[in-house]
């Protein structure tokens, strides 16, 4: 099978424009995704305060939070990166762009598996107690239980930086190391502990995505190729190379039929596919229809100069919207109550224009991968190839669309020869969102929401990085998307409602700066919006794990030096220093103490569902001890 791969131009074109784009305004080219459910999982847009069942396939940003209840797990991507969580944990997204990406864990336990780190990327996982920056390629895993101000951190493989109270301790391959406290944090650094049936369950899905056929046909980095393998074939297409046909869908499916629409920002309206692979195929790539079947046709995504790749951008929906007055059924798009939504695939070699506010650098880079010649980006005399495939378009009624009602459900049936002489109007649905449509389902739908105990979300947690402030809520915004014409808000509407809306940023403080590491003691800027030269290594995402040192101390013995690091004559891990009174508060835009410390940063504000109320004492019972854990094997009930 022979695969049609991108010139070394093309590429040099996507990566040096990434931190133009980044300058541009231009919304991050990556989400995490929410890819696998099991039991009760629960989630809440960074903008809005209820919470609600989660969905598979959502695409999470800054902000959003998602609770796992007792005997749930799940599962998210960013990339080829998986964060897995454990029953009765607590995440959320404090930072996710082009080369950042920041959680804040206030209670349970994750897994982060890292395949690939380029220079510059940054992975952090903040506790009530502890930032974690995962410096290497590797696995982590990492327990909070904000209770006891206790963390518990295991590397085993890569490498980590632990920044706790007035200590920076690196922690390599082969050791956990056991925080406890606030201000004045005591540490305690042991060899790997024993593996739990958590620890088994990732082994089993980084398995399934180690042996992945279709990491041959597309770069790991796009979100959701992990599922391709499982429910379709890859094949070799004289007109458009590889391609990925899915297997066991119902007879007259289309691409974009069977799912329902979301508003999530910056993008705006954004698909949500029912299919347990339906992410990578509706956010990335063209849908052609060969024969008598629908392919999927991802592009040539392949190419790379030695182990850097091109990161695909991450698109809400790649669709065309039809409307005009020569739609009998009277699709005014965004004509109110009474109007009508209707859309179709792309197909390959169609361009793609967002509706949100982007720079000419970001169009170019979305399509850069199916249209190279500029000239035809920038053409709007398009004949598109899907509108005129018997049953491709889908056509719902205004209300249902907004209120996120599945599509399949929903549809309504116009003749093919109006659908023919429909204009195409845009890449999105001019209707302005609604509570539902944040949501991403109609309200009332009488499922019980397991939210997390409140003392969960009123947590802080320390950071090794600033995050940017949370988002903007819904209430305040939801006037400005209606006389926007249901379009995203750019980043001057967005500042000017955050300013004139009761404040939600983050509170911070700046505790006294490591012992050893970082900022000198003796002042200068605070440590949170500071490089960290750890994260900026040249990328080391082929060494085995082998290769590195597996030395372990003993608890209260030092660790090992890292190469070319310089390291203090002193014991390590740092003693902690007698705890001091706590500087005054310390808001964004302030002046800063002399003397930085990492800071700690609260989360805005998260209330259960008032419907479906989970009293703390319910998750008391079921909450486990401290998360030092045990040398024992893990024994079957």
């Amino acid at each position: 099978m022979t695969l049609r791969r991108t010139g070394f131009g093309i590429l040099l074109l996507t990566l040096a424009s990434v931190s133009a784009m980044a300058q541009g305004g231009d919304p991050p080219s990556r989400v995490a995704r929410l890819n696998y459910l099991s039991g009760p999982v629960s989630f809440r847009p960074g903008s809005v305060d209820d919470w609600s069942t989660a969905s598979l396939n959502y695409p999470m940003t800054n902000g959003d939070h998602l609770w796992v209840d007792a005997g749930g797990r799940a599962e998210i991507h960013v990339g080829s990166t998986a964060v897995r969580m454990d029953s009765s944990t607590a995440l959320s997204i404090l930072n996710l762009d082009d080369a950042v990406a920041q959680f804040s864990l206030t209670e349970g336990t994750i897994e982060v598996r890292v395949r690939n780190l380029l220079e510059g990327d940054t992975y952090e996982v903040d506790t009530p107690n502890a930032s974690i920056v995962l410096s290497r390629p590797g696995d982590y895993r990492i327990s909070a239980h904000g209770d006891d101000n206790a963390t518990l951190a295991t590397v085993r493989s890569g490498e980590a930086d632990i920044r706790a109270g007035d200590a920076d301790t690196p922690l390599s391959a082969g050791q956990s190391i056991q925080l406890t406290g606030q201000d004045t944090v005591s540490q305690e650094i042991t060899p790997v502990l024993m593996q739990d049936a958590f620890d088994q369950w990732c082994q089993t899905r980084d398995r399934r995505e180690n042996g992945s056929i279709s990491a041959r046909y597309v770069p790991r980095e796009m979100i959701g190729y992990e599922d391709l393998d499982q429910y379709g074939v890859w094949r070799d297409d004289p007109r458009y190379g590889a391609v990925w046909v899915p297997t066991g869908v119902p007879a007259g499916w289309a691409p974009y039929h069977y799912g329902h629409w979301a508003w999530v920002d910056p993008w705006g309206w954004t698909w949500i596919d029912d299919a347990p692979w339906g992410f990578a195929p509706f956010h990335y790539g063209r849908w052609a229809f060969a024969g008598d079947t629908w392919v999927w046709v991802p592009g040539r995504m392949d190419a790379a100069v030695g182990a850097i790749r091109i990161r695909p951008v991450y698109a809400p929906a790649l669709v065309a919207f039809v409307g005009g007055p020569g739609f009998a059924v009277g699709i005014g798009v965004g004509g109110g109550g009474a109007g009508m939504a209707a859309w179709f695939a792309l197909g390959p070699g169609e361009v793609y224009r967002p509706a949100y506010h982007v720079s000419d650098m970001y169009v170019r880079n979305i399509n850069v991968v199916h249209v190279t010649n500029v000239a035809v980006i920038n053409n709007v005399n398009v004949t598109y190839v899907n509108q005129s495939v018997r049953g491709a378009v889908m056509v719902v009624p205004h209300d249902a669309f907004v209120q996120s009602r599945r599509v399949s459900e929903v549809a309504v049936v116009v003749p093919r020869e109006q659908i023919m002489r429909a204009q195409v109007v845009g890449s999105t649905a001019q209707m302005a969102p609604v509570r539902e449509s944040v949501m991403g389902h109609p309200m009332g739908a009488g499922v019980v929401v397991h939210a997390p105990p409140q003392r969960f979300a009123e947590r802080q947690v320390v950071v090794a990085h600033q995050p940017p402030p949370p988002p903007v809520s819904f209430a305040s915004k939801e006037q400005a998307l209606r006389a926007n014409g249901g379009r995203p808000l750019d980043a001057g509407q967005i500042n000017t409602l955050r300013r004139s809306e009761p404040a939600r940023n983050p509170m911070v403080r700046t505790p006294s700066a490591p012992s050893h590491g970082g900022a000198p003691s003796g002042g200068g800027a605070p440590r949170v919006d500071q490089a960290r030269p750890a994260v900026n290594r040249p990328p080391n995402n082929d060494r085995p794990s082998s290769a590195r040192p597996q030395t372990t101390p003993q608890p209260g013995q030092p660790s090992p030096a890292r190469p070319n690091e310089a390291r203090p004559s002193e014991t390590r891990p740092a003693t902690p220093r007698p705890a001091e009174a706590k500087p005054a508060e310390v808001r964004p835009n302030e002046a800063r103490p002399s003397t930085p410390r990492p800071a700690e940063v609260k989360p805005a504000e998260t209330r259960p569902a008032e419907s479906h109320p989970a009293p703390a004492a319910q998750h008391d019972e079921k909450k486990a001890p401290p998360p030092k854990r045990s040398n024992e094997p893990t024994k079957k009930k």
